[in-house]
């Protein structure tokens, strides 16, 4: 577990975005760049809605694949689309994290994939390069929630793990809230993977069914 920041980030630049997506949807937002982040990574804060003072938020890791090519294998895509949505309609924040393949970059994410094609689970495959399972630290992020005034929070999320690490980074998790179920014939294993490995909130049920069928 990350210990929690001592280095303050801070507010780079905010600029205003409107987003307008391929089914139509659209929302205004206010993208905030920081300085001073743990990682140093290009991270940034998509302000949507008008935050009151328990926002929604969501940590979204980025996903190439899914985010920007539509990707049937993960379901990344369907959950950063919903997430904004949720949240410009409460309030909050999305924090959009270059974190791409549970953090192992592009590259290795892809390697993976071949390896899945194999037979492999999502976090076998990792295993099989030599790699961690998931190896996503939101150290950046709690920094990121600071620089905002955020505190407190719902977080929007079926990742347990994403929760227990803000806590432990000193931010205060309310509740959180799992997203959508986004299902193909292409990303259950995926899914179920991560119900059984991580402990995801999804219907395992639902998803061994839609597995063996």
């Amino acid at each position: 577990m990350p210990d929690t920041p001592t280095v303050v980030a801070t507010p780079r630049s905010r600029v205003r975005v409107p987003l307008r997506f391929q089914d139509g949807y659209e929302a205004d937002a206010e993208l905030v760049t920081f300085h001073g982040l743990a990682d140093g990574q290009e991270h940034v804060a998509v302000v949507l809605g008008e935050p009151g003072p328990v926002p929604l938020v969501r940590l979204h890791s980025e996903c190439l694949t899914g985010d920007v090519f539509g990707s049937a294998r993960c379901d990344c895509g369907p959950q950063l689309r919903e997430a904004v949505e949720r949240i410009a309609d409460r309030g909050g924040v999305l924090l959009y994290l270059r974190q791409e393949g549970r953090g192992i970059g592009l590259y290795n994410k892809l390697d993976a994939y071949a390896l899945q094609d194999q037979g492999l689970d999502t976090y076998e495959a990792n295993a099989a390069l030599g790699l961690p399972e998931d190896a996503r630290d939101y150290t950046a992020a709690a920094q990121m929630l600071r620089a905002l005034g955020i505190g407190e929070l719902d977080l929007l999320s079926n990742n347990p793990d994403k929760a227990d690490q803000l806590r432990t980074l000193g931010v205060d998790v309310r509740d959180r809230i799992p997203t959508g179920v986004f299902t193909t014939a292409h990303n259950v294993r995926y899914l179920r993977a991560k119900v059984l490995q991580t402990q995801h909130t999804l219907p395992l049920a639902a998803l061994t069914e839609l597995s063996a069928g």
